[in-house]
């Protein structure tokens, strides 16, 4: 079976794509939604938890925002360039990953005070935890396509072509 461009990098040169392109930056991703859960619940950002939970989206958003630049320079742009897609999957898979970077990004620049300065505690709780929802569900997007056959949602026969309107 034809594997996605997403699961293909993650399967390459183990173990080390699968720590910098998936362990890293989920771990991170995942300690910013637990330290999130107990920070909504105490309504409280100081102390371990919030430490925890600031240094993680800066580090995470940081982090990513390398990962997003080298995939689509080495990965995203050429295979669109080339027209090597290999279905509709693999490419909801991709952009999906890379998808990644906006709520990511928006923790990061959220906790560091380049965005939403104005905004009250209870807004940028909001806009915190809408960061991390919209995280977890553009990456369980990406592994949840990342691991179906990239040519399961395409129609039989037919070539995947990106340049045809």
């Amino acid at each position: 079976m034809p594997m996605t461009h997403y699961m293909e990098l993650l399967a390459e040169n183990q173990p080390w794509n699968l720590i910098l392109f998936m362990a890293i930056p989920v771990i991170l991703a995942e300690t910013v939604a637990i330290t999130e859960l107990f920070i909504l619940y105490a309504r409280r950002v100081d102390g371990m938890l919030g430490t925890l939970n600031r240094w993680a989206s800066i580090s995470g958003g940081l982090y990513f925002s390398g990962v997003f630049i080298y995939l689509l320079f080495t990965a995203a742009i050429p295979l669109t360039q080339n027209s090597a897609w290999r279905g509709p999957a693999d490419v909801i898979a991709v952009v999906a990953y890379l998808a990644g970077i906006v709520p990511l990004l928006g923790l990061a620049l959220l906790d560091l005070g380049l965005i939403g300065r104005k905004l009250s505690f209870e807004q940028k709780l909001k806009l915190h935890a809408g960061f991390v929802a919209v995280f977890l569900v553009v990456a369980h997007i990406a592994m949840i396509f990342g691991m179906l056959d990239p040519t399961l949602l395409q129609a039989a026969g037919a070539p995947m072509d990106m340049h045809r309107h």
